[in-house]
């Protein structure tokens, strides 16, 4: 399983053209599609609700193909989101990891999982 060349644009051509032909667009504001989104990433994170760390992710191997359906509603509310407000995704992601890269130094982290202000 791998991805593949889609971009976002087209992906997110596809997320519009579907809201469009259903005249969802009017439900899509801002605020409605960040909570969308939030709620999307809860129902993702309750499929590992109650799992140990060491043990099968998630706890029930019968929720495995949910998994999968419940990213791509992330991704379809995230791609209607980015749209709404204007947001470049790829532009914004190569923006937000230059800053990681600044705030998190390879030599400074590398194997480390603690917060940029407690490194000294």
């Amino acid at each position: 399983m791998g991805m593949d060349d889609t971009t976002l644009g087209t992906l997110q051509q596809e997320v519009l053209a579907f809201s469009e032909a259903r005249d969802w667009a009017q439900f899509h504001s801002p605020r409605n599609l960040a909570m969308a989104l939030s709620v999307e990433a809860a129902e993702l994170l309750e499929l590992y609700l109650w799992s140990a760390d060491d043990g099968p992710q998630p706890l029930n191997p019968d929720r495995n193909p949910r998994v999968a359906d419940e990213m791509a509603d992330v991704l379809l509310c995230l791609l209607n989101l980015a749209h709404r407000a204007d947001v470049d995704l790829v532009d914004a992601l190569r923006t937000k990891l230059a800053k990681a890269r600044e705030k998190y130094p390879v030599e400074t982290v590398r194997g480390k999982a603690l917060k940029y202000d407690e490194y000294g």
